[in-house]
């Protein structure tokens, strides 16, 4: 284990009382942002961070989308322009060669979650090179 994602765990509450301990054990603490935070807000997580910074992508279920709109690719350009310290990962509705795409257009990476458990639930775990390779 190299870090966690705890999503309920605000920036200050981390400074003061958390951070100390992730560093003693050389962990990292992935903070999250949404199209919803603030531009203030992101460059404090981002001065604060030494990982990369999770996006979610919508405030919507993950697993429940169909693709990206209007709205998360200008989300994506955003972040993209504000040339944070950090790498930034797009995460949540990332399932295919297409959102794979787009949201790796404008970020370093993206997350798999719930296509991924899905695949895993539905294929042999002999199947994960093929689920990699399409995407």
């Amino acid at each position: 284990i190299d870090g966690f994602i705890i999503p309920d765990l605000p920036i200050d509450e981390y400074e003061r009382h958390y951070k100390y301990i992730f560093q003693s054990y050389g962990l990292k603490n992935i903070f999250l942002i949404s199209p919803q935070t603030s531009e203030e807000r992101i460059r404090k997580i981002d001065n604060h961070s030494d990982s990369f910074i999770y996006m979610v992508s919508t405030a919507a279920v993950t697993g429940s989308q169909s693709g990206f709109g209007p709205e998360q690719i200008d989300y994506f350009k955003r972040i993209a322009n504000m040339n944070l310290k950090n790498p930034q990962i797009v995460g949540f509705g990332i399932k295919d060669k297409q959102t794979f795409a787009e949201a790796t257009e404008y970020q370093k990476g993206a997350i798999i979650g719930s296509a991924f458990i899905k695949f895993l639930k539905d294929n042999p775990i002999e199947k994960i090179k093929n689920f990699i390779s399409f995407l």
